[in-house]
């Protein structure tokens, strides 16, 4: 798959993911308060999906699918560490600590 189709196929995905956010937010299923941290989330695993394909197919001079892969978590974790907040701002510390802490193991023992 080329770069210019991988990134029309990721501008549809957030497309997509913002669509499905505000109809969240419509249903009742969550309030205006967590459509960032659902975004969020949601466009961290689209990120983790363009790492696999990223990997499939490696190209020159281009972002590994390694720091893809790190960039998908992170979103993730910043998501998930934004909805905790609600709950107090330790949890939020504990979740980004543990992704630091992942990404550092995931470095030191990632093949060269």
């Amino acid at each position: 798959m080329s770069n210019v189709n991988r990134q029309l196929l990721s501008f549809a995905v957030v497309l997509i993911v913002v669509v499905l956010g505000i109809l969240m937010v419509l249903a009742g299923a969550i309030g205006w308060g967590l459509f960032v941290p659902v975004v969020l989330v949601l466009c961290g695993f689209w990120a983790l999906v363009l790492s696999g394909l990223k990997s499939a197919q490696p190209q020159k001079y281009e972002y590994s699918a390694f720091n893809t892969a790190g960039l998908g978590t992170g979103l993730i974790a910043l998501g998930a560490a934004w909805y905790l907040f609600s709950f107090g701002w330790l949890y939020s510390l504990i979740v980004i600590l543990l992704y630091v802490a992942g990404v550092a193991i995931a470095a030191a023992v990632k093949p060269k």
